[in-house]
C-alpha cells in the first residue's frame, strides 16, 4: 500500500510538468487553431538560453532574463514563421511547426554542442516524509509552481482585457476583429505566453534533472497525450490530462514493468482517440459539408 501511495504521489508531481507543457500547446490551439508540434523544442531552447544567462549573470538575473527572452522568442516565431501563413491551408501551418521543431533542435545542437547544460541547485533535492511516503522538495516546488501558473492563467484569462480578447478570438476570429480586437496582436501574445510557459517548464525540469540537454525535447511528446486526453481547447483539461498521464505512467512502470513508463502515454493516446477523440473536456464540433 505504501509503495502504491509513493507511485501515486510521484505520478502526480511528474504529471504537473506534463500539464504545464500541455497548457502551452492548448493556449496556442485555442486561440489560433494551430497545433504546435515545436513546443518541446521551444522548451529546450528556452532552457539552454536560461542556463547561459545564469552562467553569466547569476541565478536571479539569469532566470528573469531567460523568461523575458523566451517571451520575446514567442513574438518572433509568430511574426516571422506563422503570421505569413494566416489564411493558408492548415497543412501548411502544421508543416511549419514541424519544420520549426527541427530548426530549433538544430540551433540547440549547434549553439550548445549537444552537451548537457548544468542547472544550479536552486532547491534542495532532499525528501520530506509524510508518514511513510517521501516527497522530493524540488518535485513539490515544481508542482506548486505549475499549479500557480494555472491559477494565474485562469485569472488572466477571465479578468484582464487581453485575456478576454483571447477568449473572444478563440471563439470566432472574424467576430473578434469586427468588435475592434487586434486578432494578429492576440496571436502574437498567445505564442509569447506559450513560450514563457515553456521556459517555466524548462527551468523546473532543469532543477529536477540537474541540467538541460537536447534529449529533453522528448518530454514534449509526452505532453501530446495529455493534450488529447484533456481536450485540445480546454486549459483545465490540460491539467487533468497531464496529471492522468503522470499517474498512469508511474503506475505502469512501478506495478507492471519499468519499460512501460515510456510507452504508456502513447497507449493512452491511442485509446482516447478510439473512444473519445475530442478528449474529456474538448468541444465536439459538427461541421456541415
Amino acid at each position: 500500500m505504501i509503495f502504491f501511495l509513493q507511485l501515486t504521489v510521484t505520478g502526480i508531481l511528474t504529471g504537473s510538468i506534463y500539464a504545464l507543457i500541455a497548457l502551452g500547446i492548448v493556449i496556442i490551439y485555442k486561440a489560433t487553431r494551430v497545433f504546435n508540434f515545436a513546443q518541446g523544442e521551444v522548451l529546450i531552447i528556452s532552457g539552454l538560453i536560461t542556463t547561459t544567462f545564469i552562467s553569466f549573470f547569476g541565478i536571479a538575473i539569469g532566470l528573469i532574463s531567460g523568461l523575458i527572452v523566451s517571451f520575446l522568442l514567442g513574438l518572433i516565431i509568430e511574426r516571422l514563421a506563422l503570421r505569413p501563413l494566416i489564411g493558408q491551408p492548415i497543412l501548411a501551418t502544421i508543416m511549419m511547426t514541424l519544420g520549426l521543431s527541427w530548426a530549433l533542435r538544430g540551433i540547440g545542437a549547434i549553439g550548445w554542442q549537444s552537451t548537457i547544460r548544468q542547472f544550479p541547485e536552486i532547491v534542495s533535492h532532499s525528501q520530506i516524509m509524510i508518514g511513510e511516503v517521501g516527497i522530493s522538495q524540488i518535485h513539490l516546488i515544481a508542482f506548486l509552481v505549475s499549479m500557480s501558473v494555472f491559477v494565474l492563467f485562469a485569472i488572466f484569462f477571465k479578468k484582464t482585457k487581453l485575456g478576454l480578447g483571447m477568449r473572444a478570438t478563440a471563439e470566432n476570429h472574424q467576430f473578434a476583429q469586427s468588435t475592434g480586437i487586434n486578432v494578429k496582436g492576440v496571436f502574437a501574445m498567445t505564442w509569447a505566453i506559450s513560450c514563457f510557459i515553456a521556459c517555466v517548464a524548462a527551468i523546473l525540469l532543469g532543477c529536477i534533472g540537474g541540467g538541460i540537454s537536447p534529449t529533453v525535447s522528448m518530454i514534449g511528446l509526452k505532453a501530446f497525450p495529455a493534450v488529447i486526453v484533456g481536450g485540445l481547447e480546454s486549459a483545465p483539461g490540460a491539467v487533468i490530462g497531464g496529471l492522468a498521464i503522470g499517474l498512469l505512467e508511474s503506475w505502469a512502470g512501478g506495478l507492471i514493468h519499468p519499460s512501460l513508463m515510456e510507452v504508456t502515454p502513447y497507449f493512452v493516446l491511442l485509446l482516447v482517440l478510439f473512444i473519445k477523440p475530442y478528449g474529456l473536456f474538448g468541444l465536439v464540433r459538427i461541421e456541415r459539408v
